[in-house]
């Protein structure tokens, strides 16, 4: 049997832009990435702390080290810059793989940068 578990998550990340006529998705800073082992392409939901809202996209690496998270496109609707969100990312593994699996669980700074 094939479980989805958590994988990766970005937790407390500040909205720094809003692109409304954009493609879609979310850009994020490459180093926050890299500490979530998320990939440019990934799928994942972002909850939105201060309105409730949730949503799926996907990944664009955003310049390293610049603190940088834009939600693009439509999703830019679903928040304003400086709301907080959480990116989560799943996997889908075998029961047994899922027990022993450590997801990557990153907390940054107030301005989006790493501890």
């Amino acid at each position: 049997m094939r479980i989805d578990v958590l994988k990766s998550k970005i937790h407390r990340v500040k909205i720094t832009q809003a692109e409304l006529h954009y493609v879609g998705s979310i850009t994020i800073d490459e180093a926050l990435m890299e500490a979530a082992n998320l990939i440019e392409g990934e799928k994942v939901q972002i909850v939105n702390i201060n309105n409730g809202e949730r949503l799926e996209t996907y990944v664009i690496r955003g310049e390293r080290n610049s603190g940088t998270v834009c939600l693009n496109g439509p999703a830019a609707r679903k928040a304003q810059v400086g709301d907080v969100v959480i990116v989560i990312s799943y996997a889908s593994m075998e029961w047994e793989e899922a027990k022993k699996f450590k997801p990557a669980l990153v907390f940054p700074t107030p301005d989006n940068t790493l501890v």
